[in-house]
C-alpha cells in the first residue's frame, strides 16, 4: 500500500503517525494493498480556498477527501483486485483541527486520526448526509480509531519491553554483543 504524505501546512505533526492511521482503516477496510493514497497537511488559506472551490462553503474545514473520478462506477476500491487503484487525495488543516481538538478535549494527533480516518472512509465511497449514512459511517469509524487507538498502546507496550529485555540481556552479557569472551 503507498501512502504519500505532504505536510504544507507550516504545523509540525507526527506525520508517520498519520501515515500509519490511513494504513490501518485501509487494512481494516480490506482494501488491495497495491492502493495509492496521498495525504496533503495545508494551512488555513489554502483549506478556505479548497473549501470555497470545491464544496461552495464559506470558510476553512478540518478535512477533505477527492476520490478519483476512475473509481467511479462497478468496482470500489477496496473490492479484492490484482491491479492498483489510485484513491484519491485526503486534505488535512491542522490550525483548524487544533481548535476542534481543544473543544474535543484531546490532542492535536488524536484529533489528525480522526480525520485520517474520515478521509479514508470518504475515499471509500461512504458519506454522512443522511441520518442512516452518519449512523454508519461514524460507527464504523470510531470502530476503526478505538482499534487503532489500542494497537498503538500495544506496540508503545511491546517496545517498552523490547529496551527492557535488551538492557537485561546487555548486562548479563547476553545481548550478542563483541564483548563476550570465546573458549
Amino acid at each position: 500500500m503507498s501512502i504519500e504524505i505532504a505536510n504544507e501546512s507550516g504545523v509540525g505533526v507526527d506525520e508517520e503517525s498519520i501515515v500509519s492511521a490511513a494504513r490501518f482503516a485501509l487494512d481494516r477496510m480490506e482494501v488491495s494493498p497495491l492502493a495509492e493514497l496521498s495525504v496533503l497537511l495545508v494551512n488555513l488559506d489554502v483549506m478556505e480556498d479548497l473549501h470555497e472551490r470545491w464544496m461552495d462553503l464559506p470558510g476553512p474545514t478540518d478535512v477533505m477527501a477527492f476520490p478519483m473520478d476512475e473509481m467511479e462506477g462497478t468496482r470500489r476500491p477496496d473490492a479484492p483486485d490484482d491491479t492498483s487503484a489510485l484513491l484519491g487525495d485526503i486534505v488535512l488543516c491542522p490550525a483548524f483541527a487544533r481548535d476542534q481538538a481543544k473543544k474535543a478535549g484531546h490532542s492535536l494527533m488524536d484529533e489528525l486520526h480522526l480525520l485520517t480516518v474520515h478521509g479514508t472512509l470518504h475515499l471509500l465511497g461512504y458519506d454522512h448526509a443522511e441520518p442512516t449514512e452518519e449512523r454508519e459511517m461514524f460507527g464504523l469509524q470510531n470502530r476503526i480509531l478505538t482499534d487503532f487507538q489500542a494497537a498503538q498502546v500495544e506496540e508503545s507496550r511491546r517496545e517498552a519491553q523490547r529496551s527492557v529485555d535488551d538492557r537485561l540481556l546487555g548486562a548479563a552479557g547476553l545481548d550478542g554483543g563483541t564483548n563476550q569472551e570465546t573458549p
